[in-house]
């Protein structure tokens, strides 16, 4: 960020109500005029009125409409950041009062990895018993568009496995044990053996992850310190393609332990007893550093390191 824009966003904050910051931010998330429109229950016309009327303070183009579609500048990307900061910190008064005053309200929101769609919910839905009456999003997705979300300061809390290196300084919590196994078709030839060498492994044709994904660095840095390389046979991107690759008989892969935690013991997936597995691995949640967390999001940090453990095991 150049000091110029930085300056500019601080003037825009000093001179936009808050009304234009809310307006500002649901067209640069939803991008599109007329899905913010919808959302904030305005006319098309009065949202992008507004929007035009922060660029005019600043004095320049915080978007460009290719389109349908609203693509932010670079200034807009550095308001975009100042707009949320300024609604997390509104929300924060909100929850401390409404704290204060024995109400448990406020909205939470959690973006996490594909694989942990699997427990994550259910984590959620148990501090929910606790927090009947908050607001909750949850956004799954693959690890580049979770990390552009983390630069974009667009969720509360971040839950992942293995974290890749970023251009922000992020707190990393390890929470809770997240093994990674080989599996089989359950006709495969291995199903049933035990203490298979890693080397008749090597010999068998893998489905993989996507280059960049934390799972296919783990398992290739194990095969590359015995000396061993990987037959990759199809690469895919997501765990339920995987699954299902490695269901038509297509090769083995390596996968969380809990993707297959709702598989249930007599379908098409086994475990395979491999030597180096399971690799030892962790869930863990990440916000940047210097971010100041809302009541609720410190609450649920709270509840995951003391119980995220246990909602592994049921989802």
């Amino acid at each position: 960020m150049t000091q110029e824009l930085a300056t500019l966003s601080r003037k825009l904050l000093r001179h936009a109500s808050l009304r234009q910051i809310e307006v500002f931010e649901s067209v640069a998330r939803l991008e599109s005029f007329t899905r913010a429109a919808a959302e904030l229950n305005l006319t098309q016309p009065s949202v992008s009125a507004q929007v035009k009327s922060m660029s005019e303070v600043i004095g320049l183009d915080l978007y460009e409409q290719i389109g349908r579609r609203i693509y932010l500048t670079e200034a807009g990307q550095i308001v975009l950041r100042g707009c949320r900061e300024a609604m997390d910190a509104l929300a924060n008064i909100e929850m401390s009062l409404n704290d204060l005053k024995g109400l448990r309200k406020g909205r939470l929101r959690l973006s996490v990895i594909t694989t942990a769609k699997y427990f994550a919910p259910v984590a959620l839905g148990y501090f929910v018993e606790q927090y009947p009456d908050i607001e909750l999003e949850l956004i799954i997705s693959n690890r580049d568009t979770l990390m552009r979300r983390i630069e974009e300061n667009a969720s509360d809390l971040y839950i992942m496995g293995q974290v890749p290196q970023s251009r922000i300084d992020l707190e990393v919590i390890p929470f809770a044990p997240n093994p990674l196994l080989v599996i089989a078709h359950r006709s495969h030839p291995l199903a049933n053996a035990r203490n298979i060498p890693l080397s008749r492994i090597a010999e068998e044709s893998f489905i993989m992850r996507e280059p960049g994904s934390g799972i296919r660095h783990k398992t290739e840095e194990l095969f590359a310190r015995h000396g061993l390389s990987i037959k990759t046979r199809l690469v895919l991107d997501g765990n339920e393609a995987i699954k299902h690759a490695v269901v038509g008989k297509l090769g083995l892969a390596v996968v969380s332990e809990h993707a297959l935690n709702i598989e249930g013991v007599g379908g098409p997936l086994v475990k395979l007893d491999v030597q180096g597995f399971p690799l030892e691995s962790y869930w863990s949640i990440v916000y940047p550093k210097g971010k100041v967390l809302s009541v609720l999001a410190r609450k649920f940090l709270s509840f995951l390191k003391t119980h995220g453990g246990d909602y592994l095991k049921i989802g």
